[in-house]
């Protein structure tokens, strides 16, 4: 039944992707001279519309449960509004596309040349002979792999502080909503998506699959940042992150700031923070954000941008800060040395 759904929706995506393509982008195209660019936009287009589906159905099912259950309220939405335009910019879904078309002649080249060497080339849906071939199976191993993996990069971005710094987009929101999981920095979602690009067609992933693995994967964690009361129960919550899961995350001095860089990394399933002891069941509602951000902070309130592009152009300007002082420091520890 699961597997005739995704079927059902991969063909609907299709009809929709080539109307667009012949009646919109391919006029455009002919229209500019560019041409040469027709099959890398007909490709690109597939992720524009799986992501415009993802918008109008996490809006539609969530914006409801927000106003009726919130967790917290809001008097002014205002905030929002760059949340909202990362939301489109990262949901047409370009970034990913391009990098799935270009990186899939190298991983078939290395694979080659792995093979020619009698080296063992990773392919999940070979493991296994009439198990790990069958879609459902191998689609549930995909997704538990790149969710391991999904967490330990989630937990290098709060260990590392240049990485963080980049991070810190994202969590500098205080106002948790259903537009909040595409607040990132720009460099950080190119890095990402060539990770786990590469990761993914590394390990077998089909393009097709690909596109259901991403696009089930952005609508759960937009359900993790909803300001809705969602209980998931004692259960359900250690299946999946819940909201009050990943809320607990976005806590203040508890969630990312605190002992070991926080708690609560888990992307789509919470058993990487139960196996790795950074699990935290507490249900406490907490301000979110980051400690700095107040006013009684040792920086005194420090700015992370209200607009996207000062949010982008301050995460810059923090790791350029945090470069600087590193080789001040280090200067200064080698002039006392040489007195």
């Amino acid at each position: 039944m699961a597997h005739d759904i995704g079927l059902y929706f991969l063909r609907f995506v299709g009809l929709v992707q080539t109307d667009l393509y012949i009646y919109l982008a391919q006029p455009l195209l002919y229209h500019l001279h560019l041409m040469d660019y027709d099959e890398d936009t007909y490709d690109a287009l597939y992720w524009s519309v799986v992501g415009v589906l993802e918008i109008v159905i996490t809006y539609i099912v969530l914006r409801p449960l927000e106003a009726w259950r919130p967790v917290e309220h809001w008097h002014d939405r205002k905030p929002l509004r760059s949340d909202v335009w990362y939301t489109w910019i990262a949901k047409i879904g370009v970034v990913n596309a391009l990098f799935f078309i270009w990186m899939q002649p190298v991983i078939n080249h290395i694979e080659t040349w792995m093979t020619v060497r009698n080296i063992w080339t990773l392919n999940i849906d070979e493991i296994w002979p009439g198990v790990t071939d069958e879609p459902l199976v191998s689609f549930a191993i995909y997704l538990v792999a790149l969710d391991f993996l999904g967490y330990w990069y989630h937990r290098w971005q709060h260990r590392f502080g240049l990485w963080w710094e980049l991070h810190a987009v994202h969590h500098s929101q205080r106002q948790m909503s259903l537009w909040n999981d595409d607040r990132n920095h720009f460099l950080d979602d190119i890095v990402q998506s060539a990770f786990f690009t590469f990761v993914g067609l590394f390990i077998g992933v089909q393009p097709g699959q690909f596109v259901i693995l991403v696009a089930l994967g952005n609508t759960l964690q937009a359900i993790q940042h909803a300001n809705a009361r969602l209980s998931y129960g004692r259960l359900l919550e250690r299946i999946i992150v819940s909201p009050s899961f990943h809320r607990r995350h976005h806590a203040m001095e508890y969630g990312h700031t605190g002992t070991a860089y926080g708690c609560n990394f888990g992307v789509l399933v919470p058993w990487w923070d139960m196996m790795f002891r950074t699990a935290s069941w507490e249900n406490t509602i907490e301000p979110t954000g980051i400690s700095d951000q107040l006013s009684s902070s040792a920086h005194g309130g420090r700015e992370y941008g209200s607009g996207v592009w000062m949010q982008q152009w301050l995460a810059l300007s923090r790791i350029w800060a945090r470069i600087s002082l590193s080789f001040k420091t280090h200067f200064n520890s080698k002039m006392k040395r040489s007195h």
